[in-house]
C-alpha cells in the first residue's frame, strides 16, 4: 500500500449499484477507484495493485458465461494472497457467507441500505491492520 490514495477495485455486474458505490466512496474518502462489471476484467487489471477489492458474489448479469465471484476470488488469491477481498451479495444466507470465508475473503457484506457503511468500516479496519503490520515488521527487523 502506498501513502497516496487508496487503490480500490469495485466489481459488480449491476451497473447502477456499482455507480452508486463508486459515488459513495468518492464522496467519503480519498480513493483511487477502478470499477469492473466482470471478474475477468478485474483479474486482467490486478497488475494495477489494488489495496482492497469489493467483489460481487454472482457476477453473471452482464454475461451469463462470466466467472462468478468465488472463482474470481480464487484467481485474485492465486495472483496475490495478500489482497484483501470483501465479498458483496444480495444473498443473506449464512452458507454463502461461510463459502466466501472458506475461499479466503476478508469479510462478507449483504447488499442493503447499510452496505456502504459496513464496507467503509471494513476497509478502514483493513487499512489500519496493514499499517500496524508494517509498523510491527519495521520494529521486529530492528530488534
Amino acid at each position: 500500500m502506498n501513502n497516496e490514495k487508496i487503490k480500490l477495485f469495485l466489481v459488480d455486474d449491476d451497473a447502477v449499484f456499482l455507480k452508486l458505490l463508486e459515488i459513495e466512496f468518492m464522496e467519503h474518502a480519498d480513493f483511487d477507484i477502478e470499477t469492473f462489471s466482470t471478474g475477468e476484467l478485474c483479474i486482467e487489471n490486478l497488475s494495477h495493485q489494488p489495496d482492497v477489492i469489493v467483489l460481487d458474489y454472482y457476477l453473471d448479469g452482464v454475461d451469463r458465461d462470466a466467472i462468478n465471484g468465488i472463482d474470481t476470488l480464487d484467481q485474485i488469491k492465486a495472483f496475490n494472497p495478500e489482497i484483501p477481498v470483501v465479498m458483496l451479495s444480495s444473498q443473506d444466507k449464512i452458507d454463502v457467507a461461510i463459502n466466501c470465508m472458506h475461499h479466503k475473503a476478508f469479510d462478507y457484506v449483504v447488499k442493503s441500505e447499510t452496505a456502504f457503511m459496513r464496507l467503509k468500516k471494513i476497509i478502514t479496519t483493513i487499512l489500519e491492520t496493514q499499517i500496524l503490520e508494517k509498523q510491527l515488521n519495521w520494529y521486529m527487523e530492528r530488534m
